[in-house]
């Protein structure tokens, strides 16, 4: 059975990604299952590279057709019974109603998930929204989280109390960078950064007096080091399709703080302490409580060895195995 997976161009480099997601899930493909990679030969962007992207992924069929992500609109010309369509987040619900607003639901979401056979969310969280916007039956999609990488191990380390080391993973809007940086406001702290920081960003660590550090486009080893190196992990998102962070955190044992909003508290469960990303005080006290309360942290990092056997490589692979399989049966 030829298994093709058609990924997106990339253009940047991302520290978490739908495609090492699924690089993960090959490894484990069985015998009587061979993987085909169909990466888009455009990036997504214009109506002319997009229409050579579905020509190329029409091209590039397997008996099961796996999209894996972002470029949701190659299932135009695909066999439809033999097509899974994963979707990451309805993010384009943030936007303002407006025509543009429409266009994108119908011709990334609507139309792929008609010309799918099953749909795959990461999160139910992500379900409920698409099944919100989209009409189909609710046991076509279903929910497959994403697993976390076998790199990410138990590692102590001491807390430090006096300084300790906030890691701060993402700089996109709904990262939420800066409502974090006015709940640090007076904290005795070193803030870690991944990702591009734009001016905007600068101004408000600099008006908010924060001690920070920078790094950009990490492999997934320094991932693993900056987890290591940090004393909590800070995850107050305004909008996730799942969070991968936080899993991650739990892996290497870290505390999480993290936001009650969209999945965040589906995929932390009892691993976190959550707050209201919207209101920077309540970030604060809820950085404060994990700060001042070591009985807190222990059972934030116990409760977190045992969340991350929910998203084991090989629990979350197996899912796709039988997904395939019972596809595949279909006439």
């Amino acid at each position: 059975m030829r298994i093709a997976f058609h990924h997106r161009r990339r253009t940047n480099d991302r520290h978490f990604s739908l495609e090492s997601y699924f690089a993960v899930v090959r490894s484990y493909l069985p015998a009587d299952m061979r993987a085909v990679i169909a990466v888009a030969p455009y990036p997504s962007k214009g109506l002319l590279r997009r229409a050579l992207n579905i020509l190329s992924a029409a091209r590039h069929q397997g008996d099961i057709n796996h999209i894996t992500g972002d470029i949701h609109y190659v299932t135009y010309c695909l066999r439809r019974r033999r097509t899974i369509l994963t979707i990451a987040d309805c993010r384009f619900e943030q936007l303002p109603r407006s025509i543009r607003r429409t266009v994108l639901k119908w011709l990334w979401y609507v139309l792929p998930v008609w010309r799918s056979s099953v749909v795959t969310v990461i999160s139910e969280h992500t379900k409920q929204r698409l099944l919100a916007h989209v009409r189909c039956r609710p046991d076509k999609v279903r929910v497959i989280p994403v697993c976390v990488s076998e790199r990410f191990k138990q590692r102590g380390k001491s807390f430090n109390g006096e300084r300790p080391v906030f890691l701060q993973i993402g700089t996109a809007p709904n990262k939420n960078l800066t409502r974090l940086c006015k709940a640090l406001i007076g904290l005795r702290c070193h803030l870690r950064i991944i990702g591009p920081l734009v001016q905007e960003q600068r101004d408000c660590l600099a008006q908010c007096g924060i001690d920070y550090s920078n790094a950009t486009n990490l492999s997934e080893e320094e991932m693993v080091a900056e987890y290591e190196r940090c004393d909590v992990v800070t995850f107050v998102s305004t909008y996730e399709g799942f969070g991968m962070p936080i899993v991650e955190a739990n892996c290497v044992g870290r505390p999480v703080v993290t936001s009650l909003a969209t999945s965040m508290p589906e995929v932390a469960a009892d691993s976190a302490c959550l707050v209201n990303p919207f209101d920077p005080q309540d970030i604060r006290s809820g950085i404060e409580r994990v700060v001042n309360d070591a009985a807190l942290r222990e059972k934030l990092v116990a409760n977190g060895y045992r969340n991350k056997a929910r998203f084991t490589p090989e629990r979350i692979a197996n899912e796709f195995i039988s997904l395939y399989r019972d596809v595949a049966a279909r006439q």
